[in-house]
Order: C-alpha cells, then sequence, then structure tokens
C-alpha cells in the first residue's frame, strides 16, 4: 500500500514539475518579444539581413527611463517599414501589434494593417505610428530623436 501512495506522489511530482516547466517556457517566449537595442552617434542600425524571413522584429529603446517599442519589418513587396509598436487609437491599452502573414493585427481592437502600406501616408486611427528610417545596403537606420518623436505612446 504505501509504494502505490508513493507512486502517485512520484507521479504528481513529476506532472507538477513538466506543468511549471511549461508554464516557464511560454512565459520566457511571451516576455522576449523585444531586443533592446542602443543607440550610437545618435543613431540605432538593425541589420537588413535579418528581416529576410518576413518576420517582425520588435525592438525596444530606452529612453530616459521610458522604453519606446517599435518594429522593423521586410514587406511583402521587398521594401523594409519600421513603425511604433502603438498607435495613435490604442497606444493607452500598451498591447502593441503582432504580425499575421502579411498584415499587423493591433492587439487591443483587432484591425489588421497590410505591411506594405506601413509608412508616412497610413497615419491616424489605429495604423501603426509611422517611424522614418534609412536604409542603406544592408544596415536599417533610425534616428534617436525619431524615436523619442514615439515617447508619448510609452
Amino acid at each position: 500500500m504505501a509504494s502505490h501512495q508513493m507512486k502517485r506522489a512520484v507521479w504528481a511530482l513529476i506532472i507538477v514539475t513538466a506543468l511549471l516547466s511549461g508554464a516557464v517556457t511560454v512565459s520566457a517566449f511571451t516576455l522576449g518579444k523585444y531586443e533592446k537595442v542602443k543607440p550610437n552617434a545618435g543613431v540605432v542600425t538593425i541589420s537588413a539581413a535579418k528581416m529576410g524571413d518576413g518576420k517582425a522584429r520588435f525592438y525596444k529603446f530606452e529612453d530616459g527611463g521610458k522604453e519606446i517599442a517599435f518594429l522593423v519589418v521586410k514587406a511583402p513587396d521587398g521594401s523594409i517599414r519600421t513603425a511604433f509598436d502603438a498607435c495613435d487609437s490604442c497606444y493607452r491599452d500598451k498591447k502593441g501589434y503582432e504580425q499575421q502573414g502579411d498584415k499587423l493585427n493591433c492587439k487591443n481592437c483587432n484591425q489588421k494593417f497590410v505591411i506594405n502600406r506601413l509608412g508616412p501616408n497610413a497615419t491616424g486611427g489605429c495604423n501603426p505610428g509611422y517611424l522614418p528610417h534609412r536604409l542603406s545596403g544592408t544596415t536599417v537606420t533610425i534616428s534617436v530623436n525619431d524615436l523619442k518623436g514615439g515617447a508619448r505612446y510609452f
């Protein structure tokens, strides 16, 4: 009888350990959405080669204790697009966007935005906040001043 209870206790411990391990793994991936970047000579640089798979990459830039989140993605048309991970409408909820194929989905209101259209002409409402950048060869360059311009979202 004691060995049967011991087996049940061991199995219960194994199951609890597995569940906790899974929860920690999920949390690590969820919390790890952003890569922190540091400026050099007034700009942040990101390798455009990282964008080859068309998946949006999310970054955070720290300015005086405030973290400003943005994304860089290679659009289906081959261009590089940059935007703040926030919009004029939903930024207060601090949920940002997630990529769904060739669109960005607002995680607050569920509106979708075609990545090819991100840019200076797609502003206002729930569009991802426009973030200017420069592409030089294989380097995406974003000015610190432009990043600071999005501080109001965060």
